[in-house]
């Protein structure tokens, strides 16, 4: 049983895909350039801020994962920012400005480099996609870079992690210094040069 339905975490469908797709998906209104933005939300705030960028049109990216409780006996399934408080924009300055009116954000920080955000993003997009379980990492620290060579994850590069024996890969959102995990085999995984 789900608490609500379905909520919009990417808008429009195809701004992942694509390293031209935050300037070319949807005509910015005052041919003014679009870019990244990096919104910090009041607290709990997440999804209704996305709630409001979808009901505006303004292009976004809210990383979401299935969440299980039990409540009064009753198994119950939500969903949850993947990154607490964390949500990303693609647009532009008039619609930053549409965002801020909304008073759920706390902050707004600007991306340096929007490919590598965009990547790092579209990477966690499949890892969620995969329905693995994933554990939240903060604070990377480096560590062997890899490429998942077979399986449904082929593609991903992450970072290996050992924790309690098991060998993990790390994809992360490096201008967020946090990532996900999730376990992998050893076998899975190609060196990346």
């Amino acid at each position: 049983m789900a608490i609500l339905g379905d909520e919009p975490n990417l808008f429009p469908e195809s701004l992942l895909e694509d390293a031209d797709q935050c300037s070319e998906v949807v005509p910015a209104p005052t041919g003014r350039p679009r870019q990244w933005w990096v919104i910090y939300t009041k607290a709990r705030q997440e999804k209704a801020l996305a709630r409001c960028l979808f009901d505006s049109g303004i292009p976004f990216y809210l990383p979401l994962v299935p969440r299980n409780a039990i409540y009064h006996r009753h198994r119950v399934t939500s969903t949850s920012p993947l990154f607490t408080g964390y949500l990303f924009l693609c647009g532009t300055e008039e619609q930053r400005l549409v965002a801020l009116a909304t008073k759920r954000i706390s902050q707004i920080l600007s991306v340096d480099d929007p490919e590598r955000l965009r990547r790092d993003l579209r990477q966690i997009q499949r890892l969620i996609a995969a329905n693995a379980p994933l554990t939240i990492e903060s604070r990377l620290a480096s560590g062997a870079r890899v490429r998942v060579k077979h399986g449904p994850l082929v593609g991903l590069e992450g970072t290996v992690l050992v924790r309690r024996g098991q060998t993990r890969l790390l994809v992360s959102v490096d201008f967020l210094q946090q990532g996900a995990s999730v376990e992998i085999d050893d076998f899975l995984l190609e060196p990346v040069g």
